[in-house]
């Protein structure tokens, strides 16, 4: 796909890899719909893109909301070309001490959100034709470690949602793709990890935002259907699948660094 003068709904614009989104969108020609719960975020962003662009206040956790803003961007733009689903958060604790709330959150935005943002764009995609749709999981959806219970699943969620539909959308036009980075550095770990232990802890095998988006933006445009982040955690993925047990054994002094 050329990125040029696509239209690319991103949810979690605000921030972090969604931010940096909209910025290299932008700079490929694209038209970037900033998407995001912080209308005054959003803007903040916006005010540092040079191309055409618009920015909607949306929770991915309002199915109303959801329906309204994909029909007032489709009135002005006429379609949606690129949906990116990366709204979502993580709270690393013991599951243990875990309140239920924490899951059913997590889950409602991480999961339920992307679901309510593709059955609100996907029709219109059906309908021209054609689209890409990339959600954004984890690496903890391959692969569970300590204290991530709750955002480990939300993540094995968007991953076997991804797979499933990529099936139903054989032959339709519409491609899909799942990014699963390891951990990056963004305010993603200031609600995940306040105490700041874990991000020092993984410091040395922590990506930047521009090389996730960088790999994001390549996936679109060769049309590739998953894409692990970094390649050595691709690795320890397949010798995960290959030897469960002897990876639980050897990886679990890394992976548990929480």
């Amino acid at each position: 796909m050329n990125i040029s003068n696509k239209i690319v709904l991103i949810t979690g614009a605000s921030s972090g890899i969604g931010a940096v989104m909209a910025q290299q969108f932008s700079a490929k020609g694209a038209i970037p719909i900033l998407t995001a719960r912080s209308s005054a975020k959003l803007e903040e962003i916006a005010s540092g893109l040079q191309g055409q662009h618009a920015v909607y206040e949306m929770d991915v956790t309002n199915t109303e909301q959801v329906n309204e803003v994909v029909g007032q961007i489709i009135a002005q733009f006429g379609r949606i070309d690129i949906l990116i689903n990366n709204a979502g958060y993580g709270i690393f604790e013991s599951f243990a001490e875990a309140p239920l709330a924490h899951f059913e959150e997590m889950m409602n935005v991480n999961y339920m959100g992307l679901v309510r943002c593709t059955q609100a764009v996907l029709p219109h995609m059906l309908k021209a034709g054609s689209g890409h749709i990339v959600n954004v999981a984890s690496m903890a959806g391959k692969i569970g470690s300590a204290k991530s219970t709750g955002y480990s699943a939300t993540k094995h969620a968007v991953l076997g949602f991804t797979n499933s539909l990529r099936q139903e959308l054989n032959r339709t036009g519409i491609s899909i793709t799942a990014i699963n980075p390891g951990p990056i550095s963004t305010p993603f770990f200031d609600k995940a990890d306040p105490s700041g232990n874990y991000v020092k802890n993984v410091a040395w095998f922590m990506l930047k935002p521009e090389k996730v988006v960088k790999e994001l933006l390549h996936a679109i445009e060769k049309n590739i259907p998953e894409k692990d982040l970094p390649f050595v955690a691709g690795m320890g993925i397949k010798l995960f699948h290959l030897f469960p047990r002897m990876f639980d054994r050897l990886a679990s002094g890394i992976l548990n660094k929480k």
